[in-house]
């Protein structure tokens, strides 16, 4: 297993090209993963990274909670949402690190990010998924930094505004600057480990979208039906290897995200809280932290599916065309000389061009396709097509498919506590 992670987003001969052209992204995103909790390649290593983890999600905000406890402050110091901030960070960061910390003991990170499998994709797909694994670490920074620099600002007003009035040990300058330091790092591990889970699961997805945008274009050439259906077993088999190595994480984020936005709902809805944002801040930007990282897995799901469900539509229109094209040279069954033809169906005297199409929808849009009737039977077209529908591939939870329908009730529901939450922490009348 320490081979492996040492072999983790290292070159192979197909995309060694690419890979060291962008060598500096990938470090970046390995040394990310072990420095977060990855590198438990012997008992010294994993002995450090549970140190820390229990340091920094559990030891700092149990202490920072009795240690900085002031009743003797005024109501903006009180921080009476601090219980319920603390225990959702720590929640989320255990659940977190446990993933992570089973996934690379079981699997590893080369295998785990499917790196084994990238010699036998074309080069689209490898150009593809070396430039979205490039793009992880900004993407990361990007969802981390903005909060990051939110509560770095709330943390720093509330200790110098607090003055004397704040328990500090010894010396009232040392005192704070520790302790502020502290619960900073400690928000930062817990808040990064979480995002850093989300952004996996989207890098995970991708791979397969570009290996299904990459399928698509199987209805634009001759090819045999044996091989349509072996590479969609492909598909289908990585997409089940990913529902079920994130079901866990998926379902308890949704729950606990939900929980956590009720729970502060039922906080600060009593009138006598006096939520304002001197008060709440921390709370808002623990709220906008788990939701975002929710949304991250709930959009990344939903993508994927939207894509995979989209080529049954492909391939029954597919069907279609190859359908109505008339047999001029046959007399009966459809011959199995390979004389092709390569027409496409106009359909510009029907349907005018839209420029403002969706790029969701880019494997079923309104051009179509060129059409090889000579070559495959309608008995093997229509057998692939009712195969395709009765087969649907996408991400599931526990045997439910996380699609664009289910999807929508799940963030109006979410979108409403926060948006809710939200006006009563900055008193929008």
């Amino acid at each position: 297993m320490e081979d492996e992670r040492e072999t983790f987003l290292s070159k192979s001969p197909q995309v060694s090209g690419n890979l060291d052209t962008e060598g500096a992204e990938l470090n970046s995103l390995r040394l990310c993963l072990k420095w977060v909790c990855l590198d438990q390649s012997n008992l010294w290593r994993a002995s450090l990274s549970w140190s820390i983890f229990f340091l920094l999600a559990i030891g700092v905000p149990i202490g920072s909670h009795f240690a900085l406890s002031c009743s003797s402050c005024d109501e903006n110091h009180s921080r009476p949402y601090r219980l319920v901030v603390q225990f959702s960070l720590s929640i989320f960061a255990t659940l977190s690190f446990l993933c992570l910390s089973t996934w690379s003991n079981k699997h590893g990170l080369r295998k785990f990010l499917f790196l084994d499998k990238l010699s036998d994709a074309s080069e689209k797909v490898q150009h593809g998924y070396t430039k979205q694994l490039q793009r992880s670490m900004k993407l990361l920074l990007i969802f981390l930094l903005p909060c990051f620099v939110s509560v770095c600002a709330y943390k720093i007003w509330w200790y110098v505004s607090g003055g004397t009035k704040l328990p500090y040990y010894v010396n009232i300058y040392i005192s704070d600057t520790i302790l502020c330091t502290l619960e900073l790092c400690s928000w930062l591990y817990r808040t990064a480990i979480f995002f850093l889970v989300c952004i996996l699961f989207r890098v995970s997805c991708y791979l397969q979208i570009l290996r299904l945008e990459d399928f698509a274009e199987v209805f634009q050439k001759e090819t045999e039906v044996g091989s349509i259906l072996m590479e969609h077993f492909k598909i289908r088999r990585n997409l089940r290897i990913i529902s079920h190595r994130f079901r866990a994480f998926i379902f308890l984020t949704l729950v606990l995200v939900t929980a956590s936005q009720f729970t502060s709902l039922l906080d600060t809805v009593p009138s006598s809280a006096n939520v304002n944002i001197f008060k709440a801040g921390e709370l808002i930007v623990c709220s906008i932290s788990l939701v975002t990282g929710l949304f991250i897995c709930l959009r990344s799901a939903a993508k994927i599916t939207h894509k995979a469900q989209s080529l049954t539509s492909l391939a029954a229109k597919w069907h279609a065309c190859a359908t109505i094209n008339p047999f001029d040279n046959t007399d009966g069954e459809t011959p199995r000389a390979r004389i092709t033809s390569n027409q496409v169906f106009s359909i510009n005297h029907y349907w005018e061009s839209d420029d403002e199409e969706d790029g969701d929808d880019d494997l079923d849009n309104t051009k179509l396709v060129p059409i090889f009737t000579h070559t495959i039977s309608f008995q093997k077209r229509q057998a692939l097509v009712t195969y395709l529908e009765n087969n649907k591939a996408g991400i599931t939870v526990f045997g439910f498919m996380l699609d664009r329908t289910g999807l929508r009730s799940i963030f109006l529901l979410e979108l409403a506590l926060f948006l809710w939450l939200l006006k009563k922490t900055i008193d929008i009348s």
